[in-house]
Formats: structure tokens, sequence, C-alpha cells
């Protein structure tokens, strides 16, 4: 590496990406094309920052695999970053492998974080920690190590573990602290402030109050039979039963489990489950099939009998009855829970990260924009959306959560 590009890096390394410019600006070498998509990066213009690091990956080419194998990493670091969360991050694996097999554990080590990263945003837990464990932390840049023990965090969010989260994120607040970068420590203080506020709303027959993550953890672990409408489950410690593609079955456990102790009558439950303001002979009907499904479906959990003026539910082992909902209510919850980090996501990064189809979210978005509450930028492939404004808490509850809830 000669003089000019030696200057330009240490000028990266420190955060000013204009001093490494005035050095390499002109040039289009494949390092100085690297350096400059680098530098593009750190100034915010991230398109011209993608298209130089795909330039130089080119050039470097089969004959340079690690610098190559750079330069896709520090694209799929920008594909993180513009919510890019399938195509443009499937080389991060390779880009791993080859950067390890050239001793490049630094920037390896980087990699799997990345990997991680998007695995938490799309919600799969489980692989995401398989990742976190096939790598060296302590390998990590101290940038990436803020970032690691963010990931670290909003797995055990995710999961419903208070003191994990929160011993993480001390760990992220400690290391962003001696960094000294403002950036990372403000992307950190986001984290805590959506860590401390209510996850979830306690609902009950005599009214209602907000829980903290650690109270939904102990409420969790308390034997009560936990009917969660952030996630549509219902849950006996670790035993769940999932009615997420259930919907009027949930709705009328949550009724039920709204009145516990007492029973509710058919007439409500006809209102709140079916909309039926004017209840005939076929709605009533519809209600008996529908309580016998349900019946069956929490059938490992608790017992449903019927009474004089409708039907009451009846926990296993006499045990209480809770109702956990978002904070605030809102249609489209979980879209706004995502755009609630603050970042600009692709309707195909929304749709990836909620499984559900590109449609589902783009009819969600154009809902949400028609009341204020998303905007969008850009056009076609390009077009991000962003949230103008989070109704109550945005709680982490809603965020997506792939395989069984522990």
């Amino acid at each position: 590496m000669d003089t000019l590009m030696t200057f330009a890096a240490r000028a990266l390394a420190a955060g000013d990406p204009l001093a490494a410019l005035k050095h390499i600006a002109l040039r289009a070498d494949a390092p100085a094309l690297a350096l400059r998509g680098i530098a593009m990066a750190q100034l915010g213009d991230l398109a011209r920052a993608k298209e130089l690091l795909g330039n130089a990956a080119r050039a470097f080419g089969n004959q340079e695999p690690m610098a190559r194998a750079r330069c896709n990493l520090a694209e799929a670091e920008i594909a993180l970053v513009l919510r890019d969360l399938g195509r443009p991050m499937e080389g991060l694996a390779a880009a791993r492998s080859t950067l390890e097999t050239f001793g490049d554990f630094a920037n390896a080590a980087h990699a799997g974080y990345l990997e991680a990263r998007r695995l938490l945003l799309i919600g799969r837990l489980d692989e995401a920690e398989r990742v976190l464990g096939g790598f060296d932390a302590g390998a990590l840049p101290m940038t990436s190590r803020v970032g690691y023990e963010l990931v670290v965090a909003g797995i055990a969010i995710r999961r419903i573990r208070a003191k994990p989260a929160r011993d993480a994120l001390d760990r992220a607040e400690s290391a962003a602290a001696a960094f000294g970068n403002a950036a990372l420590k403000a992307e950190v203080d986001r984290a805590v402030r959506a860590f401390e506020v209510p996850a979830a709303r306690l609902v009950a027959r005599n009214g209602e109050r907000l829980l903290r993550l650690d109270e939904v953890e102990a409420l969790t672990a308390s034997g009560a039979t936990v009917i969660d409408v952030c996630r549509n489950v219902v849950r006996v410690n670790k035993a769940i039963v999932f009615l997420a593609s259930r919907p009027v079955l949930f709705a009328l456990m949550r009724v039920l489990g709204e009145a516990w102790p007492e029973d509710v009558t058919r007439e409500e439950l006809l209102v709140r489950a079916f909309r039926a303001r004017e209840a005939d002979e076929s709605h009533r009907a519809r209600l008996r099939v529908e309580i016998g499904r349900l019946r069956q479906a929490i059938r490992p959990l608790a017992e449903i009998r019927a009474t004089e003026r409708g039907f009451v539910l009846e926990p296993h082992d006499s045990g209480a009855v809770a109702v956990l909902a978002p904070p605030v209510e809102d249609e489209h919850g979980d879209v706004l829970a995502l755009l609630a980090d603050g970042e600009a996501w692709s309707s195909s990064a929304l749709a990836l990260a909620l499984d559900v189809s590109p449609r589902t979210v783009q009819r969600a978005l154009d809902t949400l924009a028609q009341n204020d509450k998303v905007e969008w930028f850009g056009h076609g492939r390009a077009r991000r959306w962003i949230a103008t404004s989070v109704p109550g808490f945005p709680t982490s509850l809603l965020l997506p959560t792939v395989g069984v809830l522990v």
C-alpha cells in the first residue's frame, strides 16, 4: 500500500472520511475505490458507497479474494443499514469463510455479527444465537463489539429475559463510552430507552396497568394462563398454544380471559368475536362450533365451561388468568414496531421480517400512510418507509419471533 493509501486508511479508521478523500478522491484503482466507498458510507451517501464498493470488488476479482471479501462485507453492512435484508446480504457467509481462511479473524467476526444482526431483525432468534456462538467475540473491533452486545440484548428482549438484556445493554454502554463515538452512544441510548418503556398492558375485569419487561417475565413464569395479544398465543409457563392463524379463536379467548373469573354472555362473545350486532340462530350455531374448536385447542392449558348466560374460562390447577396486550393497540402495530427503530425500511424487508407477502405489507403501509403514521421517499426498488410518529410505546413484544417462545 502506498503512502497516500496508508494516510487515507488511517483517516477512515479515525472516523475522518473527508481527510481520507483528500488523498484518494481522484484515484480509480481497486484499493482506492474500496476506501472511497467506505468514506462515502461514513458520510452517509450509501448509494454511492455501494456503487464504489461493488466496483472495487469486481476490480479485485479472483486474484485478490481477501480484498474482494472485505468489499463484499462492507456492501453487506450498507445493505443492513438500508434494510435490504434479502439478496444483498446472502454473500456474508462466503465472505466470512474467505476471511477466516486468510486469517482475517477480526473482519470474519464482524461478518458473523452482521449475519446475527440480520437474523435478529427478521426474528430468527435460534439462528442468530447459533451464529453468535460460532465466532470469537473477542476478535471484534470496539465498534462491532457495541453492536454485538445490542444483538445479544435484542435476542434476550424478544425472549422476555430481562436480566440478560439489561446486562448486555450495560456492556454496550461501557463499550460505547470507552470508544467515544457519539453515533454509537446514541444507538445504545435508543436501545436502553426501548428496554425501559412498558412492554405490555395487563388487562383484567377490574382494570388494567402497564408492565415492564421484567414484570412480564415474572408473570409468564408464575404459572398463570397468559393470553398474549402481542403474539397471539396462550401459554402456561413453557407450554404454548399458537393461535395466530386462528383469529376468531383467539378473539374468543381474549374476551373470556378479560372477563375471568366471571363468565361472558353469548351476546358479548358474538359482538366482540364476530362483530354480530344483531345475532340470529346462525350466529349462535357458529359460536357453538368455534367454542368447541377453542376447547380442543386449549385443552392442555385450560377448560371452557358453559354457564346459563354463556361461557367461563377455567384454568387447570385453579391458576390465574392474565391478558397481555400492547401498551397502545393500533392497526398494523407490528409494522410500526419494526419502523420504530428509526431506520428506513423497504417493503420487501418488512415482508421478510414479518413472514408475510409483500402485498400484505404494502396494504398495511398504504393504510398507515393515509393515517399519517408512516411516510416514504425514493421510487421503485429504492423506496424506503419511515415512521412519522409511533403511537404510545412501540413494544418489543410486537417484533417478529420465529420458533418456540421461551
